[in-house]
């Protein structure tokens, strides 16, 4: 009998879109309005031909508001979708571009080769063999992006870092999907159980009118057990790949991955051209100057800010590391700047509220500086970059395919339909009852909203009101908001940056839905969990 093939990630999204096209038909499009009442502005539900004037509501969008059923607009939810992600689509480009530029230095591969030899020299140790060092590398990756994604929203960030530790995976033994786990999972992880991530949680009670970032205690006693159960089940996988690397569902695939590099650790030239000399000292040049002209940073944490000299510290460690790291071979010097971009990004997304197009600008500039720094010529850093953009073009046109899903289902005016159907099933409801609906309509709405500040924005004027009628503190409102937001991003085709993650780490939608969806119904059975404390326990901030 012929095995069934597995149809491709480009089918898979159409055929969603085809079927959001089709809902389109089936239901009655409508639209929440911003309406005054008394001293309050609430959100009211209209069905399509029942709107009201524009000038009878405050601040909506009425008169744009011109909903059909959608049939041919499923070819042009490509080119929608490609305008509405534009910039994670771009960001894709330029970071596969740099990163294959840098990857033709060996420098990822000399830096790997220097761990493994550092941990095999750990292993030595009867601690560290009984633990394993492998394990203590996993559980530290994993809790600090899980921080980051907890702390401050990281998200799209987690798309070049993905480049950077799939690589780290494979040499010790197991696949990309323990990499994409260690940062990706990690960090979305951190983000559903977040404690100060101000994309969510900071919208959702500023819409609420509760005090930002209050009910933490809780909330860090959320991040804990997602965390601990996030780490435990990658271990689990990673260890029976580790014995057994052919049971992996994307051994084949990975063999892009084994293969970069070409050449063993022997095999590698070190050696130090005069062009990096000058690279080193224009880097230099250039954050020394921005240490004096900024010699303070001031990182925003939730309601909480430090002020460190940050760019200072940044520029002379750059400047002695980079020094004795061009005396022993260039491709120590290009994983210096590697370490010193990363670093940036920190600062840069702490400190002075960067996004993709600051991220994407820094890692061009490492790039760049890599090529020359290997004594590349203009023209042949160009051509290794077009060469990398071309690399990877795949993930950008999926990212834009599944854009797509979702213009479909808003030029077809159903999303808020959808929420006010799903918002009705509460009424009459007991407390924890009622708390778990609201987590189920956030994660079912996730899924054609995977934005959380796009998706409190809409849902949290009509929840938090609610909660109030039915006895619910809106800190647990928010909570239900928090953990809706978040499971389900691992796994919507709608997630712009979780297709743009399995696009550069090479993993099809379809392998990647065949590990994980087991996962995410333990962390939604969780959440539900982790819910029913905040409406039958005196919780502080809630």
């Amino acid at each position: 009998m012929k095995k069934r093939k597995v149809p491709h990630t480009f089918v898979i999204v159409f055929f969603i879109i085809l079927i959001a096209a089709a809902m389109t038909w089936i239901i009655p499009p409508g639209k929440y309005v911003e309406q005054q009442v008394g001293d309050e502005t609430v959100m009211q539900f209209y069905y399509a031909n029942q709107l009201p004037e524009s000038g009878a509501s405050t601040g909506s969008v009425t008169a744009e508001f011109h909903p059909e059923p959608q049939t041919w607009q499923v070819f042009s939810a490509l080119f929608k979708g490609f305008v509405k992600q534009s910039n994670i689509i771009v960001f894709i480009l330029i970071i596969g571009g740099a990163f294959w530029i840098m990857n033709k230095s060996r420098a990822i591969d000399t830096g790997i080769y220097a761990f493994l030899r550092f941990t095999k020299r750990l292993e030595k140790n009867s601690f560290f063999r009984k633990i394993g060092v492998n394990n203590i590398i996993i559980v530290l990756v994993m809790i600090l992006f899980s921080l980051f994604g907890s702390v401050f929203g990281m998200s799209e960030e987690t798309i070049a870092f993905t480049l950077i530790v799939i690589p780290l995976a494979i040499s010790m033994g197991y696949d990309s999907i323990v990499g994409v786990c260690m940062v990706y999972v990690a960090a979305h992880i951190g983000f559903s159980g977040a404690m100060l991530n101000p994309f969510t949680i900071g919208i959702a009670q500023g819409i609420a009118d509760i005090p930002l970032f209050t009910g933490i205690g809780y909330r860090v006693v959320c991040w804990g057990v997602l965390t601990i159960v996030g780490i435990i089940f990658v271990l689990i996988y990673a260890n029976r790949v580790k014995k057994n690397p052919q049971s992996s569902i994307m051994y084949e695939d990975d063999a892009y991955w084994r293969n970069l590099g070409g050449q063993n650790a022997e095999e590698i030239t070190y050696y130090t051209p005069k062009k990096a000399w000058f690279v080193y000292g224009f880097i230099a040049i250039v954050l020394i100057v921005f240490a004096i002209l900024y010699p303070t940073s001031t990182l925003k944490i939730g309601n909480n800010s430090t002020t460190l000299c940050l760019l200072p510290i940044g520029a002379a460690v750059f400047a002695v590391l980079g020094f004795f790291a061009l005396r022993k071979s260039v491709h120590y010097f290009i994983l210096t700047m590697l370490f010193g971009t990363v670093y940036y990004l920190i600062v840069g997304v702490l400190g002075y509220d960067w996004y993709i197009m600051e991220i994407a600008s820094l890692f061009l500039f490492m790039g760049i500086a890599s090529g020359l720094s290997i004594d590349k010529s203009a023209s042949d850093i160009a051509k290794l970059f077009v060469e990398g953009m071309g690399d990877i073009l795949s993930a950008a046109v999926i990212v834009g395919l599944a854009g797509g899903i979702v213009i479909i289902l808003q030029d077809g005016g159903i999303i808020d339909t959808i929420l006010y159907g799903l918002s009705k099933s509460m009424h009459n409801a007991g407390q924890i009852v009622s708390v778990e609906i609201m987590y189920g309509i956030q994660t079912l709405i996730n899924v054609v909203i995977p934005s959380g500040s796009a998706k409190a924005a809409i849902t949290m004027p009509i929840m938090a009101p609610f909660s109030d009628l039915i006895e619910i503190s809106r800190q647990s409102t928010v909570m239900a908001f928090q953990f809706g937001d978040g499971f389900t991003n691992m796994i919507t085709p709608t997630s712009g940056v979780l297709i743009a993650t399995l696009g550069v780490a090479r993993i099809p939608w379809e392998k990647w839905v065949k590990f994980i969806w087991k996962f995410i119904l333990v962390l939604i059975v969780i959440g539900a969990l982790l819910l029913i404390p905040t409406v039958t326990m005196e919780l502080a901030g809630f």
